[in-house]
C-alpha cells in the first residue's frame, strides 16, 4: 500500500556521489551510498528517493533543459515549505537547499521522506475502507486545506514575500486568460464566452491566506496505521498568498463525483467517486460553515477552477499538437479541453437561469 519509487528513467539520472558530498558538507550525517529510485507521478519537477543506511530522503529538481527558473523554482518551493513547517506540521521536513549548479547542474532541494499511502485515482487494492471511513478521509482532506488557509503568514517574511496585495482574483483571471490564448490550437474552443463571463463576474478577494494551488488527493500522504489521517502534503511549487476560495474552486475542478458524465469520469485522478465522499456542493457547504467565510456567487470560483484546469490541459496538449512531446498520454487532452469548455458553459447557464 505504501507509495514506492521506480528505477530512474533513462536520461534522468542524477550524480548521487555529488549529492552525498554536498549534503555531508552541509553537516548532514549520512552512512554509505544511497539507493536511488525515482517517482513516476507528476508532470513537472523530477522527484527522487535517496535511501541511505541511516536516512531516507527525497530530492526535487527541475527537468533538464528548463530555460526559466521561475517555472521550476526550487528555491521558492523550498522556502515556502521551510517557512510553513512551524505552523503546518503536514509539510515535509526540509533538509538542504543547493543553488550551486556545479553539484548536479541545477538547483535542487532535499527533504525527509514521509512514509505513507498516496491516494491516486483508485485506492490501493489492499486498502479496504468502509463508507464511513471514506467519509472520514474526505473530511480530513478538506480539513487539512482549511487548516492551511488558517495559517498566520503575516509574521514570516518568506511567506509575506509571496503576496502581491489585493486583487488576486483579478490577476488570476487575467493571467490564465493570456496563458490559454497563447496555448490555443485550432481544434479546441476559444473559450471567449467563458473568459468574458469570468472577467465580468470577478469578485473582490474575500480574504488573503496561504494557498496551495494544486490541492488534490494525490498530493496528500495517509498514515499507514490509520489511513483516514493526513500526515503529509506534497507539491508546493504553486503555493502562494491569495484568496482561499480560489484555492477551493481549483481543487474542486479535479473533484469528479459519481453522477458526472462519462467524459468527466475519464479524467478522474482521485477517488472522489467512492460512496461516502462529499459531492462538490457538500464540500463548499462544509468549507464555508467551518471557516465562516461568506460568498455571494460561488459559481465564479467553480467556473474559474474548470477554466484554469482547461488551460493547464491545453498547455500540455499544445506541446503534443506541435510535436514537442510524443507522450501518448497527451493525445486526447484536446478532447478533455472541449469537455471542460462544455462544463463551463453548463455552469454559467445554471447561474444565469438561477438569477
Amino acid at each position: 500500500m505504501l507509495d514506492t519509487a521506480n528505477p530512474v528513467r533513462k536520461g534522468e539520472e542524477i550524480d548521487s556521489n555529488a549529492v552525498t558530498e554536498y549534503l555531508i558538507s552541509q553537516g548532514i550525517a549520512l552512512q554509505g551510498q544511497p539507493e536511488v529510485t525515482q517517482f513516476s507521478g507528476g508532470a513537472s519537477n523530477w522527484t527522487y528517493r535517496l535511501k541511505y543506511a541511516n536516512r531516507d530522503l527525497i530530492l526535487r529538481r527541475p527537468p533538464k533543459g528548463t530555460k526559466a527558473k521561475s517555472a521550476h523554482d526550487m528555491v521558492r518551493e523550498y522556502k515556502v515549505q521551510k517557512a510553513l513547517q512551524s505552523q503546518y506540521p503536514r509539510v515535509p521536513n526540509m533538509v538542504a537547499l543547493c543553488t550551486d549548479d556545479h553539484v548536479i547542474g541545477c538547483d535542487f532541494y532535499v527533504m525527509d521522506r514521509i512514509e505513507g499511502i498516496i491516494p491516486r485515482a483508485n485506492l490501493p487494492k489492499a486498502l479496504t475502507l468502509s463508507e464511513q471511513q471514506v467519509s472520514e478521509l474526505c473530511r480530513q482532506v478538506v480539513d487539512a486545506l482549511i487548516d492551511l488557509h488558517k495559517v498566520d503568514y503575516t509574521q514570516n517574511p518568506d511567506l509575506v514575500a509571496l503576496g502581491k496585495g489585493e486583487g488576486y482574483c483579478e490577476r488570476q483571471v487575467m493571467g490564465w486568460d493570456k496563458r490559454y490564448e497563447q496555448a490555443r490550437t485550432p481544434d479546441v474552443p476559444d473559450f471567449a464566452d467563458v473568459r468574458q463571463w469570468l472577467t465580468a463576474n470577478t469578485p473582490t478577494d474575500v480574504k488573503t491566506s496561504v494557498i496551495h494551488n494544486d490541492w488534490r488527493f494525490d498530493n496528500v500522504i495517509l498514515d499507514p496505521s490509520n489511513p483516514t489521517n493526513i500526515i503529509g502534503v506534497l507539491d508546493w511549487e504553486m503555493a502562494t498568498i491569495g484568496d482561499p476560495l480560489m484555492d477551493l474552486g481549483c481543487a474542486l475542478a479535479y473533484w469528479i463525483q459519481a453522477d458526472d458524465n462519462a467524459v468527466m469520469k475519464a479524467t478522474r485522478r482521485q477517488p472522489t467517486n467512492l460512496p461516502g465522499m462529499m459531492t462538490r456542493a457538500e464540500v463548499v457547504e462544509y468549507y464555508l460553515q467551518k471557516t465562516g467565510l461568506k460568498v455571494d456567487n460561488w459559481r465564479f470560483y467553480e467556473v474559474f477552477g474548470v477554466f484554469r484546469l482547461a488551460a493547464i490541459a491545453q498547455q500540455i496538449y499544445y506541446r503534443y499538437y506541435h510535436g514537442q512531446t510524443d507522450n501518448p498520454a497527451f493525445k486526447d487532452f484536446g478532447v478533455i479541453v472541449n469537455a471542460l469548455h462544455d462544463r463551463c458553459i453548463e455552469l454559467i447557464e445554471k447561474n444565469n437561469n438561477k438569477s
